[in-house]
């Protein structure tokens, strides 16, 4: 006993100030979890002139070399968030041979293998598990726990910003501007939510996910993006009549053609376990040839839960520095798989149109979806005023292109006014 392992802290913004309070709040207890005790030693800002409430004072730096150059300090613990200076300052650690825990999605997310290659040289650990659903265990399950199973899915809702807002267009009939500004101000939304609302945040952990689930890199550009800013009230209704929710979800299929990835609005049915997710929360449900179905839920974002992810991280490495057995687990992509051309993955559709309310329109719709491979599940139409006439149509699976030809068709007609929405289906 009276072992001590230092770790310096690279931010204190919120996420930053969340590790700082669970360093203080577990302090006592940290020896008897870790089997030596835990001090935060340094803390690199931007500014010094900042105040920085609750935070030692002392512990601040804005030189980057007080902790690179100091052989006490053996995890560094990155929470900056962007590529630059993020990427220079771990590898910089990695190289001399410290231990990096991270929360930047954005990162791993497109250098994952150069950060992961580079810890794997230096025998470092690398770990990341807050840099997808915040406070929820997904990368070591995926990595550890469900290692003897291959995974053939993973679904998420993986953004709290989104997933509040829909959950009260839902609950509230709230249309999506107010909602917006509902989740702005809660703190649940950036003051630029584009990252959110247009897929591009679920997008990189999701390409995080596939990448540690099929054992094969996906990088943020292999994965399709849709975000939510054209689901309407009617849109809305319509999923609650047919017993169903909208939800923004990560989707990736691990198939004999290669991998399919991507980020979009879907219809998912009530009964399923992801529809239950409400307001801000998060949750990943996992398909795996042994497990079969298993659901990881939980707050995806905040000060202290994703916090707990970081800290957890940092924990396991300072269990690995006491038993000497630092770089076990690292990038585990050994398989070289495709990702498929988003063109090529079959989906269901959900399709709301405005034609002219007259007879044979229906007939020309079904004949341009049949010369495009595209089959119809099911026709409703309910509103009609005048000559316009709202229908929705469901269709089967069906290829992504084959569907982007039929509506390209479907759109020169003199019949057909508007394509109001493309939604799939679950």
């Amino acid at each position: 006993m009276g072992k001590k392992i230092k770790a310096a802290l690279l931010g204190a913004g919120t996420v930053g100030t969340g590790v700082y309070k669970l360093f203080e709040r577990r302090s006592d207890v940290m020896e008897q979890t870790v089997g030596a005790e835990l001090e935060l030693k340094k803390i690199l800002v931007h500014s010094l002139g900042k105040k920085r409430a609750g935070i030692d004072e002392s512990l601040l730096t804005d030189d980057w070399n007080e902790i690179l150059n100091d052989d006490e300090i053996r995890i560094v613990i990155e929470v900056m968030g962007g590529i630059e200076p993020a990427k220079t300052y771990i590898l910089d650690a990695l190289h001399a041979g410290k231990h990096v825990v991270t929360a930047n999605k954005d990162l791993i997310a497109v250098y994952g293998r150069e950060l992961l290659d580079a810890a794997e040289e230096q025998h470092c650990d690398l770990l990341f598990e807050a840099a997808v659903a915040g406070a929820i265990p997904i990368i070591r399950p995926l990595k550890q726990c469900l290692a003897a199973n291959e995974i053939s899915e993973v679904l998420g809702i993986v953004n709290g910003t989104t997933n509040y807002i829909l959950t009260r267009m839902f609950e509230d009939h709230m249309d999506f501007e107010t909602a917006l500004a509902k989740a702005t101000e809660l703190g649940y939304a950036e003051a630029d939510p584009t990252a959110d609302v247009e897929g591009m945040d679920a997008g990189r952990k999701m390409a995080i996910m596939s990448s540690i689930a099929f054992h094969s890199r996906v990088v943020f550009d292999d994965v399709y993006t849709e975000g939510i800013t054209k689901i309407t009230s009617k849109d809305i209704e319509y999923a609650r009549e047919f017993d169903s929710v909208i939800k923004l979800l990560g989707v990736a299929r691990n198939t004999d053609k290669g991998i399919e990835v991507g980020v979009y609005p879907v219809m998912l049915h009530k009964d399923h376990p992801l529809a239950s997710v409400r307001d801000s929360f998060n949750a990943v449900f996992v398909h795996g040839d042994a497990v079969d179905d298993a659901m990881f839920y939980g707050r995806g974002a905040g000060e202290l839960p994703t916090a707990s992810a970081v800290m957890g991280d940092v924990i396991d490495v300072a269990r690995n520095l006491e038993y000497h057995c630092n770089g076990r687990i690292s990038c585990t992509c050994y398989k070289e798989e495709p990702v498929k051309a988003f063109d090529e993955v079959k989906n269901k559709f959900f399709l709301r149109m405005q034609v002219k309310n007259t007879y044979g329109v229906l007939a020309c719709i079904t004949k341009v979806f049949g010369d495009h491979k595209v089959s119809i599940a099911r026709v409703v139409q309910k509103a009609a005023e005048g000559e316009r006439a709202e229908l929705v149509i469901g269709t089967e699976k069906v290829k992504e292109y084959h569907l982007k030809d039929a509506l390209r068709e479907l759109k020169e007609m003199e019949n057909i006014y508007e394509i109001s929405s493309v939604i799939r289906e679950y």
